[in-house]
């Protein structure tokens, strides 16, 4: 369909919650194709539909890589019905151009959605993938929530941000995930464990 505009990081829009879609009408195919096209044009794993100024719970992920075919999955009114498990994600957005950072995701999601000719479908990713960090971005896009409100370390990112000329990280919506960072920590220092063996070996 068409090429549209990334909304970036400081929009308002980005941090508002989407609505329903209620019917998967011509429109919503629209705006489906519309983000596909906008994500690979990019260069992107993932789009929802706020990143493209549309207010509508509906996400495009295709995380397929190299040589193999392209494998577009479609979001429409997705819900994460289970999660587990904990690890470190290096993330980036198309909404914050050039900007990575390490975030706290959830190892295993499951997920019930919608397709594009809205036939209902689950679907379930684990032990960390892409595809399991990708659905837990893009759905937080729905809810106004960005990548860097589970930020591992506030002030690596916002030096990381300062770089890529984007505003600071909004402290107030960092998100307390007391469970996640528990795991975390211990990810964290079974990492420093393995440095530490790696200079005495």
């Amino acid at each position: 369909m068409s090429i549209r505009k990334v909304v970036k990081y400081g929009e308002p829009s980005l941090r508002e919650p989407s609505k329903e879609v209620h019917k998967v009408s011509q429109k919503i195919k629209n705006l489906v194709a519309d983000l596909l096209d906008t994500m690979y044009k990019q260069n992107g794993v993932g789009l929802a539909a706020p990143q493209i100024g549309e207010n509508y719970r509906v996400f495009v992920i295709d995380v397929s890589t190299g040589d193999e075919p392209l494998n577009p999955m479609v979001f429409i009114n997705p819900k994460i019905i289970k999660k587990s498990g904990a690890v470190i994600s290096h993330e980036g957005c198309l909404s914050f151009p050039e900007a990575f950072t390490d975030v706290k995701r959830y190892a295993n999601v499951m997920v019930k959605a919608l397709d594009r000719n809205g036939r209902s479908f689950v679907l379930e990713a684990k032990d960390g993938c892409l595809l399991a960090r990708a659905i837990q971005h893009e759905f937080d896009h729905l809810d106004g929530i960005l990548f860097i409100d589970h930020v591992i370390n506030r002030f690596e990112a916002d030096e990381v941000l300062k770089k890529c000329n984007l505003p600071d990280i909004e402290v107030d919506k960092i998100l307390d995930e007391p469970e996640l960072t528990e795991e975390i920590n211990v990810l964290l220092e079974e990492k420093l464990k393995k440095e530490e063996q790696k200079k005495n070996d």
